[in-house]
């Protein structure tokens, strides 16, 4: 039985689904205007909806099947605090659509399951929204593009939510394909399928750390690369976001940055480099040999300039690259906790997988959990 049965009785009226994603590379380089590069990923978070005659909004989740409950009308669309917060990613894309003719006069229940850990740095957030998005895209014939839900979905996270995140998350998810890579200018929001290259395996260690960006240093991190940004263009008032700054002006300017926005603004401008150097290398059709150096600088980079690693996914990312088979390994997603991703050839396996997590489980006291994760099909209806 569904849980949108379970929990009113009868079957939703439609029902949809939004992928995860990975970060491969251009750790917090999104919300600083640069390109970054990801993948949607295998495991879904599902959407259920259909009416009710109370005139209330009702959610119920997986992980508890008693429902939220709440008036309907724009006024009454306001952030929940408690234990209740996470059906903000909800709220906010249910507000957000309201601007675009989303009907509030009608009575909605709604349920949501999720195949994705939360905590790992998967953007399990950007999921739920970009699910709830093309659910009532679809279920008000609101006829918006994909472009359209994605920018819906990020006003969500930044305003309704409070997470200064960019583009990265909600872009993945709703652009995502098959077998393919999601690159992301994220001044232009513009958006491009790269297929993965083949013989290509993907691979999660999460650490079992979890992290919640609105209770991180995320913010933190966010607010240091504006203020850098500020300084820098005292001298490149041309400059309009900190990854458009170059390797050599930053040289040049290092003297005006103090300690740690200097490490910050290397760590984002290196990073871009990094990101693009990766994309010349896919499509020049460079091995993996080469490219995947790339993903563990990135990993340095994050743990030493931008300070957002933790011992745990350190210990997973050196462990990765002493590992034949394995390309390269980097922490994924905003960092502070959550999980490694391993580019690995297809001869690493679930053996030299579980090697590592008893390793790491000797070491931390438990396991990290170890998932093979393969590109999959971004946000979409999946029945009506």
């Amino acid at each position: 039985m569904s849980i949108y049965k379970e929990a009113y009785g009868q079957n939703p009226e439609l029902t949809s689904s939004a992928p995860g994603r990975v970060e491969v590379i251009g750790n917090h380089v999104d919300y600083n205007g640069g390109l970054v590069i990801g993948a949607a990923i295998d495991r879904r978070v599902r959407l259920e909806l259909g009416t009710n005659n109370a005139g209330l909004l009702r959610l119920v989740s997986g992980q508890d099947t008693k429902p939220v409950e709440l008036p309907l009308g724009e006024g009454a669309l306001v952030p929940l605090q408690g234990p209740d917060r996470w059906a903000n990613y909800l709220l906010g894309v249910i507000k957000k659509l309201s601007e675009y003719g989303l009907p509030l006069d009608t009575g909605i229940n709604l349920a949501v399951s999720s195949e994705l850990p939360s905590g790992a740095g998967l953007s399990s957030s950007a999921a739920l929204e970009m699910a709830t998005a093309v659910a009532f895209n679809e279920w008000a014939h609101l006829g918006m593009d994909t472009k359209a839900l994605v920018k819906a979905a990020r006003w969500a996270e930044n305003e309704f939510v409070g997470v200064p995140c960019g583009i990265l998350d909600q872009g993945v998810v709703g652009f995502g394909r098959a077998d393919s890579l999601v690159a992301i200018d994220c001044r232009k929001e513009e958006f491009q399928s790269v297929p993965l290259p083949a013989d290509t395996c993907l691979w999660i260690f999460n650490s079992e750390k979890k992290h919640s960006l609105i209770d991180s240093f995320y913010a933190d991190r966010h607010a240091e690369c504006q203020k850098a940004l500020s300084l820098l263009q005292r001298s490149l008032p041309e400059v309009s976001h900190l990854a458009l700054v170059t390797a050599a002006q930053l040289e040049d300017l290092k003297e005006s940055l103090p300690e740690p926005l200097a490490r910050r603004a290397r760590h984002v401008v290196e990073e871009q480099g990094r990101v693009q150097r990766f994309m010349e290398d896919l499509e020049n059709g460079e091995g993996w040999e080469t490219t995947g150096s790339l993903l563990t600088a990135s990993h340095a980079s994050s743990r030493d300039l931008f300070e957002n690693s933790i011992d745990e996914l350190d210990y997973l990312v050196e462990a990765l690259a002493a590992c034949p088979g394995v390309f390269g390994a980097r922490l994924t997603g905003g960092g502070f906790g959550g999980a490694v991703l391993a580019v690995t050839s297809p001869s690493f396996a679930e053996p030299e997988g579980r090697a590592i997590a008893h390793s790491y489980q000797r070491r931390f006291g438990h396991s990290p959990q170890v998932i093979r994760l393969t590109p999959d099909q971004g946000a979409r209806i999946d029945s009506i």
